[in-house]
C-alpha cells in the first residue's frame, strides 16, 4: 500500500494489466479485458483564484511535468498503445492541473526515482500513489489526497494456506521500495524470533511482475496498496482472490518540492475545489476506489 523511502506504495501495474493477462494465458486462462476505468474523462474547469497561486516558473509553459511509475494499476498503468498512461491518480492530478489552469504532462520514471527528481527539478510534481510518511515529509512537500491501507492477495483459494499474522516459511511478493517491504520483513522477523522459518520475501522492480509471481504460483501471495490489490483480483479471471481486509490505512501524498510551498498550496486548494465541485468523487466512483476518498486535503498531515 504505502511506499517507503523513495517510493510509494506497493501495487498491481500493467505495463500492469497486460503482463498479467500474459501471464494468465501462459498458465492456460481466458484473458480479462475489462477496464473498470472505461468511459469519459472527468473534465474540471480552470479557476482563476487557483491559477493565480501558482508561481510564474511553473506555469510559464502552461503545464505541469509529471513523475509517475506508470506499473500501478488502477492508479496508474499504460493503456493498451503502451505509451499514454491512464488510472485514477492520472485523472484525478489532471484535473488538478485543469483547475489551476494547466495541463499535466505525465512521463513514465521509476517509483525510487521520482522524490529525488522533484527535488531536482526534473519533474514538477510526483503522482504515483506516494503514502506520506516522516521521512518523505522530509524531502518533500506532501499534498494528501486519498487514503488506503495494505492488502494481501492469494491464488484462488489459497492453496499455500497462507494466513497474515503467520506466513511464516511462505514466499511472498512485494514491489521494492514500498512499505510492504518492511511490513513483510517485521513480519518475517517475528518468524524467526518465533524459532519459525523466515518468510522469503521477493521483491520486484514493479507491481506486475509481482503480481504474476502468484498468479503463476512461483510465490504463495503478495502485499500491496488495497486498490491495486482489488484491480488485481477483477483482473485475473477468478486467478486470484483477496486475503482478509485491508489494514494500517494512510494518505497518499502528491509530491511537491521542498522549496515549493506556495505551488504545494495552490494543489492542496485545487484538490479541494474538486471535492467541493464533484469532479472529485467522479473520479474515484468511475475507478471503483470511493473507499480511499478523503475531506480536507492538507500539506504534511
Amino acid at each position: 500500500m504505502f511506499h517507503l523511502t523513495p517510493g510509494r506504495r506497493a501495487a498491481f501495474g500493467v505495463a500492469g494489466a497486460t503482463a498479467l493477462l500474459l501471464s494468465l494465458a501462459a498458465c492456460g486462462e481466458e484473458e480479462s479485458t475489462e477496464q473498470p476505468g472505461g468511459g469519459p474523462s472527468v473534465s474540471a474547469s480552470a479557476d482563476t483564484s487557483l491559477a493565480d497561486k501558482v508561481p510564474a516558473a511553473i506555469k510559464a509553459d502552461g503545464k505541469i511535468v509529471v513523475g509517475t511509475d506508470s506499473t500501478y494499476a488502477p492508479a496508474e498503468f499504460l493503456d493498451s498503445d503502451g505509451k499514454t498512461v491512464i488510472g485514477f491518480d492520472v485523472e484525478l492530478f489532471t484535473a488538478v492541473a485543469a483547475k489551476l489552469g494547466l495541463k499535466a504532462e505525465f512521463v513514465s520514471a521509476p517509483f525510487g526515482d521520482i522524490i529525488s527528481g522533484v527535488s531536482t527539478g526534473k519533474y514538477e510534481v510526483g503522482v504515483s500513489s506516494f503514502t506520506i510518511n516522516d521521512e518523505r515529509k522530509q524531502q518533500a512537500n506532501m499534498v494528501s489526497y486519498f487514503q488506503v491501507g495494505t492488502q494481501w492477495v492469494t491464488k484462488k483459494g489459497n492453496p499455500a494456506g497462507v494466513t497474515i499474522d503467520d506466513a511464516c516459511g511462505k514466499k511472498i511478493a512485494v514491489q521494492k521500495d514500498t512499505v510492504q517491504v518492511e511490513d513483510i520483513q517485521k513480519r518475517s522477523k517475528t518468524c524467526t524470533d518465533a524459532g519459525k522459518p523466515a518468510i522469503t520475501v521477493e521483491q520486484f522492480p514493479g507491481q506486475d511482475a509481482a503480481t504474476a509471481a502468484v498468479v503463476s504460483g512461483k510465490d504463495d501471495a503478495m502485499l500491496a496498496d488495497y486498490p491495486v490489490g482489488v484491480y488485481a483480483v477483477t483482473q485475473s479471471n477468478d486467478a486470484l482472490e483477496l486475503l482478509d481486509k485491508q489494514y494500517e490505512a494512510a494518505p497518499y501524498g502528491y509530491v511537491v518540492g521542498k522549496d515549493q510551498a506556495a505551488f504545494a498550496e495552490a494543489v492542496r486548494d485545487a484538490t479541494k475545489a474538486l471535492i467541493a465541485d464533484g469532479s472529485y468523487k467522479s473520479v474515484l466512483d468511475k475507478w471503483k476506489v470511493a473507499d480511499g476518498a478523503i475531506t480536507d486535503p492538507a500539506i504534511n498531515p
